[in-house]
C-alpha cells in the first residue's frame, strides 16, 4: 500500500498533511514512529489528517499524531498549516472555517497575505484540566525549584522564564519538568525571554518530540503566561528559531495567532 502525503512547515515546525476524507486511511496500520524518523523515513514533527466531520456548521475534522505515534488535542502551527492545505487542495472555497479538534471547535481564517490567523480559543488555568497535579491554581508554580507558569492551550505547557534562550541547554531541564510526576498527560516546556513588552524570544521542548524550530501553542502559553503576570502588552511578536508569530490575548478573553504556513513537497511511501 502507497501511502500519499504532503509536506508542510510554519515556521520550521514540519508535518505531513493526508486527505482522509474518504476515510481510505487508517492511522492504526502504520507506525508513525517509523515514518516521523528523519533518517529513515520522512521526518515530520506532527502527522495531521483531514476528515470530514458529522456536524453541518463545521467543515473538518482535524486530527495530530506526535513523532512518538501519540494523538493529541491541539497544535497551532499545524492548524495553519491545515488551512491553506484544505484550501490549496480545492477540498473548500471558504477562508472562514470552522474546524473540529479533539479539544473542541477552532476558528481559521486565511489573510490576504496568505498568512493564517487561529482562534486559539479560551487557556485554561484549572489544574485538573490542564491537567497538572497541583492541588490549588496559581499564577506561578515551583517545580525542581525553578519558577514557571503553567496552562493549557488544549495541550499542556509550562512557561519557564530565562535571561538568554539562544545559550540557554533546555534539554535537561525540560525532560526533568517532563519526569517531575506533575503531569499526567506530559507536558510542553517553554523557555521565555522577554526583549519587550511587545516582543519575546521563545524555544520550546515538546511532548513527544523534542525541541521544535516552533511552537504555536507554545507561543501562545508564553503570552498568557505574561499578560496574566503583567509582564507583556496585549499583542505580542514571538520570536522562535524558526520565525515570528503575533498573538493576541486579553485577559479573559480568547487568544489569536497569525503567523505562515508553507507547502514543502508532495509525496508517496510504501508502507
Amino acid at each position: 500500500m502507497r501511502l500519499n502525503f504532503t509536506k508542510m512547515h510554519g515556521l520550521g515546525n514540519d508535518f505531513i498533511v493526508i486527505d482522509n476524507l474518504n476515510h481510505s486511511f487508517n492511522e492504526n496500520l502504520i507506525d508513525i514512529t517509523k515514518l516521523s524518523n528523519r533518517y529513515t523515513g520522512i521526518g515530520f514533527d506532527q502527522l495531521l489528517i483531514v476528515e470530514p466531520s458529522s456536524r453541518a456548521e463545521i467543515d473538518f475534522k482535524y486530527r495530530i499524531f506526535n513523532a512518538d505515534g501519540n494523538e493529541i488535542q491541539q497544535c497551532g502551527n499545524g492548524a495553519r498549516c491545515f488551512a491553506i492545505y484544505v484550501f490549496e487542495k480545492e477540498l473548500t472555497n471558504k477562508k472562514k472555517l470552522n474546524v473540529e479538534t479533539l479539544n473542541g471547535d477552532i476558528k481559521l481564517v486565511i489573510n490576504n497575505d496568505s498568512s493564517v490567523t487561529v482562534d486559539m480559543g479560551d487557556p485554561e488555568f484549572m489544574p485538573s484540566k490542564i491537567p497538572a497535579k497541583f492541588d490549588n491554581q496559581a499564577a506561578k508554580y515551583i517545580i525542581n525549584g525553578k519558577e514557571m507558569g503553567i496552562l493549557s492551550m488544549g495541550n499542556p505547557h509550562a512557561v519557564v522564564l530565562a535571561n538568554n534562550v539562544e545559550s540557554l541547554e533546555i534539554d535537561k531541564t525540560a525532560k526533568d519538568i517532563q519526569n517531575s510526576g506533575y503531569f499526567p498527560e506530559g507536558v510542553n516546556v517553554g523557555f521565555m525571554q522577554i526583549n519587550s513588552s511587545s516582543n519575546i524570544s521563545l524555544r520550546v521542548y515538546e511532548r513527544g518530540v523534542g525541541e521544535t524550530q516552533a511552537c504555536g501553542t507554545g507561543a501562545c502559553a508564553a503570552v498568557v503566561f505574561g499578560v496574566e503576570n503583567n509582564l507583556l502588552d496585549n499583542k505580542v511578536c514571538v520570536s522562535l528559531p524558526g520565525g515570528d508569530l503575533v498573538v493576541s490575548y486579553e485577559i479573559g478573553s480568547q487568544v489569536h495567532m497569525t503567523g505562515p504556513a508553507e507547502f514543502v513537497f508532495e509525496g508517496s511511501i510504501e508502507i
